[in-house]
């Protein structure tokens, strides 16, 4: 028989960006609307489009090999399973995803202690439980069936809503007193399936490649000519991954100077080459960075 792993593909807020790190990994998949079986480009994968909650539960019992799950469904769920990789991303931007406390911006409630005795509204009744044990602290918490933030003030004192910006928080004028937890995005697999050695080699492939696009996912390349007797100042210009690759050219006073570097500062930098001497600088987009 053919080997195969079953991966859990997460739906709704993670799914673009998963597909998106996939694709940038080399891997391609396909969802149709109706559909929760995408296909993907690797005969030796099976997807099976899950919500992220439900993820860990299905790798934990072994009805998938593995999946793209966020941190904060592991502990909400308590599923044992193997956390094999950070691969910190979330719906918008590259970073990670908080579980906050959030009450009326008029509201008297102004830290956890002020908590006592109110209502809560969540989506992870396990996390924000365990919160307010941690803190001491004796509050009705009842699970909210989505739309969390209309919740307060007529049924409930404060919420514990995900944010990755705190800006929609704001637009429903609702004020953070709290985090509860920062989570992000995880690849995680069965324990079984773990121990499997062609499963294994296989998830990490995947995985790595993940990694290799992430880190991409942030970098540019640079390459530019230099004369020879402007290189050290460009050197020190350049705050490279790894160190500048210098080529001779066919000028012997010469040089080609290719480098990778954080996409963030390039409109910084690029200035600054062009005032040390470089001369022809292409920037070029960048898929994986395997280390």
């Amino acid at each position: 028989m053919k080997k195969i792993i079953k991966l859990g593909i997460p739906k709704g807020s993670l799914h673009e960006s998963t597909v998106h790190m996939f694709k940038n990994a080399g891997f391609n998949i396909r969802v149709s609307e109706r559909s929760y079986r995408p296909q993907i480009d690797d005969e030796e994968i099976e997807c099976v489009l899950l919500r992220a909650q439900e993820i860990p539960h299905y790798v934990e019992e072994g009805v998938i090999d593995c999946g793209v799950t966020g941190k904060d469904w592991i502990l909400e769920t308590n599923a044992k399973v193997v956390e094999v990789a950070d691969l910190i991303y979330a719906r918008r931007w590259l970073k990670s995803v908080k579980w906050v406390v959030a009450v009326q911006e008029n509201s008297s409630i102004k830290n956890v202690k002020d908590l006592e005795g109110k209502r809560i509204a969540t989506d992870v009744m396990n996390l924000t439980k365990n919160y307010l044990n941690k803190n001491k602290v004796n509050a009705k918490v009842e699970f909210s069936w989505g739309a969390t933030e209309v919740k307060i003030p007529d049924l409930a004192d404060a919420i514990v809503e995900i944010t990755e910006t705190g800006e929609s928080l704001k637009a429903n004028n609702l004020r953070i007193i709290d985090t509860v937890l920062e989570s992000t995005t995880k690849f995680i697999a069965n324990e079984n399936s773990w121990k499997d050695n062609w499963k294994k080699e296989k998830i990490s492939d995947i995985v790595n490649l993940l990694k290799g696009a992430l880190m991409a996912e942030e970098k540019v390349g640079l390459k530019m000519n230099i004369e020879k007797k402007n290189l050290k100042n460009i050197l020190s210009i350049l705050p490279a991954l790894k160190g500048p690759t210098v080529s001779p050219l066919s000028d012997e006073n010469w040089v080609a100077v290719e480098v990778i570097i954080d996409e963030k500062i390039v409109r910084e930098v690029i200035p600054k080459l062009l005032k040390a001497g470089a001369h022809g600088i292409v920037e070029y987009s960048l898929n994986k960075i395997i280390e």
